[in-house]
């Protein structure tokens, strides 16, 4: 299905329209984040205030990412069947509220119920976005489009540990969560200046058949369609399996494994964020110019081998160094997943395509930092550093097998 809504050229020039597109999505994927990203900064204090156990405490997240898999799923349904610009604001309301709430929790009952409907926003919210993205601009420049709407997102992990670092000490966790309903903001504005797409509401007109239907029919009716489809996913997976094992342990392993101190947590985190961002517009704008399959094959294999530089850090500037270049090629393509699946699969089911593929990859990937603990009380670094480098390797392998990215690539520039 063509972008018809999107410009015809490829002028740097954007419409109203487009312009409100990519700044509610690029803030309401900052917004999220950060709403999520509260858990990771609080969680601390609530240990030691409700006296969690260990288990119950990592029982949290666990429930927040099958939350996310279970709203992206149905969201991702809504937003195909009644429209991107109502759900989106829908998936807005319910992560503020449900964050917003945990400023009320004093149990760990309330705390699993409330993230899990904070997980049901956040995970609707996704393809949703995507979907509003790759509608209203060019095929050629939805690769750029949604690695700016991805460093949204890094956005928001540095407004939660700003915001974090200032309130908790203060007024508490519990305040830090109160501040979640900031986003209901966005949802005002987003009513007020966008409309749904001229693409999809001609493919509203025209379908045939119920959004479920038409859900099966384009993943999985045809033994090519359900590879296509589950590649996506092993790929995605990788992608958020790199995601959680380096961001959630490189601090520690170089601690650990080569007797670093690495005190300057804030400095981490920024030259990491700064390395993601500037790798994420890189690799939209190869995406654009050049296709997926350069895009992703330039930096899946700089992946597989830029995890070993770790064992090079000695000292914390090297390490600042080595971090914000590892983020560069291994987060970097986690705006192209969008921009990839967005072209693969129709207007009619494309935020449930994007929903259903990255939410699921989001609840297997997650576990990539248990496997990795695991690996580190048994091994080496550089075998730990080894199998992440075989996931990259994998996706790799698994991307060049997909007809539907060379044929992508084959007609990038083509005009619509």
């Amino acid at each position: 299905m063509e972008n018809t809504n999107a410009s015809l050229t490829h002028s740097h020039t954007f419409t109203k329209n487009q312009k409100w597109v990519i700044a509610s999505t690029s803030s309401g994927f900052a917004l999220e984040n950060m709403d999520v990203l509260f858990l990771s900064f609080a969680m601390s204090s609530m240990i030691g205030q409700l006296h969690l156990s260990g288990g119950a405490a990592g029982l949290i997240g666990s429930i927040t990412n099958l939350g996310m898999l279970f709203g992206g799923v149905i969201f991702g349904l809504v937003g195909d069947r009644f429209g991107r610009v109502k759900t989106f604001t829908y998936t807005i309301f319910i992560f503020a509220f449900a964050t917003a709430m945990m400023a009320l929790a004093n149990n760990i009952t309330l705390i699993y119920i409330l993230r899990f409907l904070a997980g049901i926003g956040a995970g609707g919210e996704y393809g949703v976005g995507i979907s509003l993205i790759a509608e209203s601009f060019h095929k050629n420049q939805i690769g750029k489009m949604t690695s700016v709407a991805a460093i949204g997102g890094q956005i928001g992990a540095i407004l939660a540990a700003v915001t974090a670092a200032l309130v908790i000490p203060t007024l508490g966790w519990h305040a830090l969560f109160l501040l979640g309903i900031v986003p209901v903001v966005l949802t005002y504005f987003v009513r007020r200046h966008l409309t749904e797409t001229t693409e999809f509401v001609q493919a509203k007109k025209t379908e045939k058949e119920s959004t479920t239907s038409a859900v099966f029919k384009y993943m999985f009716s045809s033994p090519k369609l359900a590879y296509q489809s589950f590649a996506l996913m092993i790929m995605t997976t990788v992608q958020i399996a790199g995601y959680f094992g380096l961001m959630n342990w490189l601090p520690i392993i170089v601690q650990k494994q080569l007797g670093l101190n690495v005190s300057g947590s804030s400095l981490w985190m920024i030259a990491t964020i700064i390395g993601m961002s500037l790798g994420m517009m890189t690799f939209g704008s190869i995406l654009d110019y050049f296709g997926p399959r350069r895009a992703f094959g330039i930096f899946l294999i700089a992946s597989a081998a830029m995890v070993f530089t770790i064992t090079l850090a000695h000292n914390t500037i090297s390490l600042l160094i080595i971090g914000a270049i590892v983020g560069f090629f291994s987060n970097g393509m986690f705006g192209g997943y969008g921009a990839v699946i967005s072209r693969l699969y129709p207007t009619e089911i494309r935020s449930t395509a994007n929903n259903v593929i990255v939410n699921i990859c989001r609840a297997v990937g997650g576990f990539s930092s248990v496997v990795i603990g695991i690996l580190m009380d048994h091994y080496s670094l550089t075998i730990v550093m080894a199998f992440l480098s075989v996931l990259y390797i994998i996706s790799f392998i698994t991307m060049i097998t997909l007809p539907g990215l060379k044929k992508m690539s084959l007609n990038q520039s083509t005009p619509n």
